[in-house]
């Protein structure tokens, strides 16, 4: 998801048994459905329980915790921040929340799945954009040569 994507969730937009979490204003205002992992239905049940103010006015999922401006939304620079202080206590020189979207299309495409597919899940428009996004590593692109010459051979 893109980072205004996520600050954007709402309680709602989680579809817990589907597995999937509803993006209702994504980029150029389109919807989508994005397949997600139980592991992060894991850790927003635990935030939900033990960490998101219960007293929180928003609907938004995500808020600050912090004394201040507890229990209101996250924003972008406030998610910024956190990845910020989570990059300095891991040592970390540089990580955005957009290379780490990139880094996510890139490991799912190196996991086998179908670019089409990456597409959708990235919400990009253009197949094109996706392709920008990844950054498949030469051992990755040396195994699928392999595997293609393996069937052109045959």
């Amino acid at each position: 998801m893109r980072r205004c994507e996520v600050v954007g969730l709402r309680v709602e937009d989680l579809r817990v048994a589907e597995r999937r979490v509803f993006i209702a204003d994504g980029k150029g205002g389109h919807q989508r459905l994005v397949p997600t992992s139980s592991r992060f239905f894991d850790h927003v049940a635990a935030y939900l329980d033990a960490e998101r103010p219960p007293d929180a006015t928003t609907d938004q999922l995500f808020v600050v915790l912090k004394q201040g401006g507890r229990g209101r939304p996250l924003t972008a620079a406030g998610l910024d921040q956190i990845l910020l202080t989570a990059r300095t206590r891991a040592g970390i020189g540089h990580a955005t929340c957009h290379a780490l979207r990139h880094t996510c299309l890139t490991r799912l495409r190196e996991a086998g799945m179908p670019l089409e597919a990456v597409q959708s899940q990235a919400g990009h428009a253009s197949i094109e954009t996706t392709r920008i996004y990844l950054h498949l590593a030469d051992d990755w692109l040396t195994s699928q040569y392999r595997k293609a010459a393996e069937v052109i051979d045959a």
